[in-house]
């Protein structure tokens, strides 16, 4: 690990240096990557840094206990006890960071969620894990951006569409997808008996301009009057944007902002994260799987994750996690379960 160490620190130094150089924000794109790498290390650098100066303060606790001073001897034993477990922390936190990352892991994340088998519960449900992700995300200080909607007359979502922007978002929320199962008594139940439900949800890493280049000519774009709650506006202005990459058959629509230019914009991010998820599985087919047996077809029998009301029970099956604070996960509370997601699946 010394070796890597050393050369982690040496690129993060020499990348520091190259930031400094007024010279260098006259080339954006060039500056722009080297702010990107320099935020990938950073932490690891840090953490690296912070454990050479609590090694170095542990040899010199070392000397200090054999001196002659009894009372040297006594402050410095108890500094070594305190050194001593903070290099194995600082050890195992760098472990941790030089571990091979996805490299999308940083990225910000275009999150769908739509409502799956169970009609007007499933819809509710897609509603609850919408705010669950925002509440998330505030903890995290993120933001949130709601790109599209169909929402129900129940206060429900057939689907929604939203950015999550923030350091680490995918790495947070990569494992989310697929098919959540809810299980419990509807409001409109008379018979007490519990139903089942399900949402799915899709987890796309936003892609940059420069990773993915889209053709023009290859797509369609078409503009329409928004529907739903909005006034007057959405009767008379035609904002409404759906765009159709015609090669892959893939249609994106956006209608959020009163602005058709910003439906535009969110809609082309959404394709082009879209995009790059299918050419991604289908370079390492292998490894990854297309988007639609990602997330499933929603049916009852395919889940990654069981919400049990009556039992106030969160289970994720991939990894065996189980917790009875639903009531705490709903509102956001979900590192305890990310970071066993992490620990199993990355």
């Amino acid at each position: 690990m010394d070796e890597r160490v050393d050369e982690l620190l040496r690129e993060y130094d020499e990348l520091q240096k190259e930031l400094a150089d007024p010279e260098l924000w006259k080339d954006p794109p060039r500056a722009a990557e080297l702010r990107r790498r320099a935020g990938e290390i950073e932490q690891a650098a840090l953490c690296a840094r912070a454990l050479q100066k609590a090694q170095s303060d542990f040899r010199e606790a070392q000397q200090l206990a054999q001196g002659d001073d009894g009372e040297m001897r006594e402050l410095a034993t108890e500094e070594q006890a305190r050194l001593s477990q903070r290099i194995e922390e600082l050890q195992a936190e760098l472990t941790e960071l030089l571990a091979v990352r996805d490299p999308r892991d940083d990225k910000d994340v275009i999150v769908e969620v739509r409502a799956g088998a169970g009609g007007d519960e499933a819809a509710l449900f897609a509603g609850e894990l919408f705010r669950m992700y925002g509440r998330y995300a505030e903890r995290h200080r993120w933001q949130v951006e709601m790109i599209d909607e169909s929402a129900t007359t129940i206060g429900g979502f057939k689907e929604v569409i939203f950015a999550v922007k923030g350091r680490g978002a995918f790495s947070r929320l990569r494992f989310e997808s697929g098919v959540h199962r809810v299980q419990r008594v509807p409001e409109t139940e008379a018979q007490g008996r519990i139903h089942t439900s399900t949402t799915t949800v899709a987890v796309l890493p936003e892609t940059e301009d420069v990773e993915l280049h889209i053709d023009p000519q290859e797509l369609r774009i078409d503009t329409y009057r928004a529907g739903g709650a909005g006034g007057q506006h959405v009767n008379k202005t035609e904002s409404a944007v759906r765009i159709t990459h015609l090669p892959t058959g893939i249609v994106v629509t956006c209608q959020d902002e009163k602005s058709q230019h910003k439906n535009r914009d969110k809609a082309m991010r959404v394709l082009r994260a879209r995009l790059m998820e299918r050419l991604q599985s289908e370079a390492h087919a292998e490894l990854a799987q297309e988007r639609r047996s990602q997330v499933g077809t929603g049916d009852r029998s395919e889940r990654v994750r069981t919400y049990n009301f009556p039992q106030g029970r969160v289970t994720d099956h991939r990894v065996g996690f189980t917790s009875h604070r639903l009531g705490e996960m709903l509102d956001g509370d979900l590192d305890e379960l990310f970071d066993a997601l992490r620990k199993e699946l990355a």
